[in-house]
């Protein structure tokens, strides 16, 4: 590994403000930070939740695309985005993501960081089934099919 990839002072801290902000959704607003969740009711809003619903969801999720934005534009420096994969592996990809994510009622972030934080025994099942299935994957993608 390169050392120059291994930041972890950036890791911790960028971990402390996800901690956090699951922290005051729950307080605030009796809410798990789960992602998927929040992207499916802004998409399909159930009946009967109020426009304040669709707000905090969208502004959750505004802040997580538009956070890392100003934070380039702030500090006059680009973000470098690249892929060892080619663009449809990664959309296959993240449709099967969104398939998993309803199949096990929730994602990584709202099983993995507030259900393992609640103790949860399904997150701890979910979570675990999440890390052997991108283990295989990994495995399978670099190892076996060579891509």
């Amino acid at each position: 590994m390169d050392p120059a990839y291994f930041t972890p002072i950036p890791a911790a801290i960028g971990g402390a403000l996800i901690g956090l902000a699951a922290v005051l959704l729950m307080a605030l607003h009796g809410r798990i930070a789960g992602i998927s969740g929040m992207v499916s009711g802004i998409l399909a809003p159930l009946r009967g939740e109020g426009h304040s619903e669709f707000s905090w969801r969208l502004a959750f999720i505004a802040g997580m695309v538009l956070a890392p934005l100003i934070v380039s534009l702030v500090r006059g420096e680009t973000v470098a985005i690249s892929t060892p994969h080619p663009v449809w592996m990664m959309a296959v990809g993240g449709l099967l993501v969104g398939y998993g994510t309803r199949l096990g009622s929730g994602c990584t972030s709202g099983h993995g960081v507030c259900g393992v934080a609640r103790l949860s025994k399904r997150s701890f099942v979910a979570t675990g089934v999440f890390m052997v299935t991108a283990i295989a994957t990994v495995f399978i993608i670099h190892q076996i099919a060579g891509v």
